[in-house]
């Protein structure tokens, strides 16, 4: 007598399922079950179901610990390179920036049309551009903040720089002004304007006669 074939999904390979990792994911990335959910396109009752799953899975309960588990999943790049990471530890460039913006359409137009970074992809409130090689994440998700960092953008030509970014409408604080001189002659110069939440940016350029 042939044996009866088990119903529903096939065990998986890994302490957690691919739905589990991308909800847990989401969870340690701030995101409430809400969120999850509608990112997801799928009920909260759902989102809740696998929450309970992970934490039967790994011993843990409550959220707290759940978000500082550090587990990979068994098929990701990263689990790949870890057995093959023996270099010394060293921080590298930034790699990203974060701003949080209102409108992530209307500040998606603001920062490609009027600054003329490059657009690389759009994601839900997300949206991300390029700044000379450093990632620049406008994030519409959780508010404004008005207390955020300056962001201050490397220009080769100040004065270029700022007749065109006049004409493209940006009203500047003050006109570029040197900040300060270095014994070697390198001046540091610089120009302070808002972005469309009122929030300062700055041009800025060193150069040397």
């Amino acid at each position: 007598m042939s044996k009866r074939r088990r119903r529903g999904r096939p065990a998986h390979d890994d302490v957690l399922t691919p739905a589990e990792w991308r909800t847990l994911h989401a969870l340690q990335h701030g995101m409430t079950t809400s969120e999850i959910a509608r990112r997801r396109a799928v009920s909260i009752d759902a989102i809740k179901y696998h929450v309970r799953n992970i934490r039967d899975k790994i011993g843990l309960h409550g959220r707290d610990d759940l978000r500082r588990w550090f587990g990979v999943p068994r098929d990701s790049a990263v689990a790949a390179r870890s057995d093959a990471m023996t270099q010394q530890f060293q921080l590298g460039a930034i790699g990203q920036i974060a701003r949080s913006v209102r409108d992530v359409q209307e500040s998606s137009d603001w920062y490609g049309r009027v600054l003329g970074l490059p657009h690389l992809y759009t994601f839900g409130n997300l949206a991300f551009f390029d700044c000379g090689g450093t990632r620049l994440m406008l994030n519409a998700m959780h508010g404004v903040k008005a207390d955020e960092s300056i962001l201050y953008l490397r220009v080769p030509d100040i004065q270029l720089a700022y007749r065109e970014l006049a004409e493209r409408g940006v009203v500047f604080e003050a006109a570029p002004h040197r900040i300060h001189q270095h014994a070697d002659g390198t001046e540091e110069w610089m120009a302070f304007f808002k972005d469309p939440e009122g929030r300062l940016l700055a041009i800025m350029a060193q150069t040397r006669k």
